[in-house]
């Protein structure tokens, strides 16, 4: 029997899509109005341009080595390359954190932005969490649009991304006309304060940033996918990141310029309050941005569905996970099992209420720096130790452009740390990590008894022989 594979054929406009639409997709509608509080206006914009510095040299890292490893899984396979088995879980389980997080964060986001749209839809009082009353139907809509996206992950990566490119459109129009719209009718007075809270405030949005710009690193989760020339992925990448950096730091500009430092404070959705605002108070312009915003939500949502179950399925292709989450569905080619995996992780989080929104960014943004610092070590490591290795996309400098990678995915993973002004929340973040780490280590373990060493680095070796 033919063993079945990924299907091959995603183009130009899908894989950007895809990047863009999974790293654009919610941020800048429910956390905009956050990061200006927080640092102000010029401090979010610095912090932008530090994050984003950060990934596109990240980034630069992923795009040699997607380009000479297009294989399933990414950093799964780039780090077993370079450092072995243990380490090339370490990082992919990392990375499945922050994927699982934003999928999560997407569910409690929805009942968020729709509240917008329909006030006081919430009812059914259930219970108060950290302060947040949580309702039968606010929590309602969440986990229903949680089913509804991973129904459509299940029925395939075609169907996928033509929703995601249509969804993608949609958040390009409603977004240029908030930038344009805001950045005509607003004022620099309204920017003031430019910077809050001091080094506090910076940092405490430097370290929301990875989260924001998590979506590139789809591109090699999906790369056995990807129909085209293996520079061409390179490529595309790099442009994804540069796009979403320019971005938010023209959506921030945009809001901060049209309204008050009051007026950010009473909105509970700046984005959509600062359209309005800048269309002579139009509450259908409001609205338009928030139907981008949802749009952005679903693309967030379908895109890191395919970059975490594609990321479990690799592991599980090799043994370091239970062997049945690396199937694939007999009619839709698709990880259906891990697909539902983490549908059945993430179903229930808008049951934490609102307050899950920045819970969930800071973990799975800790997931996020330490799976990018490891790949930045395997790019150092892999031009020492296979220096022979086509690189269809070669960066110059030699492993220069790596240690800046290396130096800046750890001085942002510092800042996570206890004692650290921009610290993880106790308990809650710190459970939400410690709880996957102990998950990470009990499947890990039974996966390595159950296959043996032996077979998940024979596995692994053939996967590289097969593309060299």
């Amino acid at each position: 029997m033919k063993e079945q594979k990924l299907l091959k054929i995603l183009g130009n406009k899908d894989v950007i899509a895809l990047a863009f639409g999974a790293m654009i997709g919610w941020g800048w509608v429910v956390t905009t109005g956050l990061w200006i509080t927080e640092a102000g206006s010029l401090g979010a914009i610095l912090a932008f341009a530090i994050g984003g510095t950060l990934v596109v040299f990240v980034g630069l890292t992923y795009a040699e080595l997607a380009s000479a490893l297009p294989l399933a899984g990414g950093e799964h396979v780039y780090t077993y390359k370079a450092m072995g088995r243990t380490a090339s879980f370490i990082a992919t389980w990392a990375i499945i954190l922050g994927y699982v997080s934003v999928v999560g964060f997407e569910a409690v986001a929805l009942p968020t932005v729709f509240e917008y749209l329909i006030p006081n839809y919430s009812q059914g009082y259930l219970y108060t969490i950290a302060g947040w009353d949580v309702t039968i139907t606010w929590a309602g809509v969440g986990i229903l649009g949680s089913v509804f996206i991973a129904w459509v992950n299940y029925r395939g990566i075609k169907l996928t991304t033509a929703i995601t490119f249509i969804l993608t459109l949609l958040i390009l129009i409603a977004g240029l006309m908030l930038i344009t719209g805001s950045s005509v009718t607003g004022n620099v007075q309204n920017m003031d304060p430019f910077f809050e809270k001091g080094i506090a405030g910076l940092l405490t949005v430097v370290i929301m940033t990875p989260f924001m710009f998590v979506g590139f690193d789809v591109i090699p989760q999906a790369a056995e996918e990807i129909n085209l020339p293996q520079k061409r992925i390179g490529q595309l990448l790099i442009f994804s990141v540069v796009l979403a950096v320019v971005w938010y730091i023209a959506v921030i500009f945009g809001v901060s310029r049209v309204l008050t430092p009051a007026e950010i404070n009473e909105s509970n959705l700046v984005t959509a309050d600062a359209m309005a605002k800048a269309f002579g108070d139009s509450k259908m312009m409001g609205n338009i941005l928030v139907l981008g915003g949802i749009g952005g939500i679903l693309t967030s949502w379908l895109g890191f569905y395919v970059g975490g179950s594609r990321a479990i399925y690799a592991l599980a292709r090799a043994g370091m996970l239970p062997k049945s989450l690396g199937e694939l569905h007999p009619k839709y080619n698709t990880p259906h099992k891990a697909i539902v995996l983490i549908g059945v992780l993430t179903t229930a989080a808008p049951l934490l209420g609102r307050p899950a929104l920045v819970w969930l960014v800071d973990a799975g943004g800790l997931g996020l720096v330490v799976a990018w610092l490891m790949v930045a070590v395997s790019f150092i490591i892999l031009r020492k130790k296979a220096p022979e290795m086509k690189r269809p996309f070669k960066l110059p400098g030699g492993t220069v452009i790596g240690w800046i990678a290396t130096i800046m995915a750890t001085g942002i993973a510092v800042l996570y740390m206890p004692g650290m002004p921009s610290a993880l929340i106790w308990p809650y973040e710190w459970v939400i990590v410690g709880l996957w780490i102990v998950l990470g280590i009990i499947l890990y373990r039974i996966s390595m008894e159950k296959y043996g060493k032996e077979y998940a680095d024979k596995h692994m070796k053939n996967e590289i022989d097969r593309i060299n």
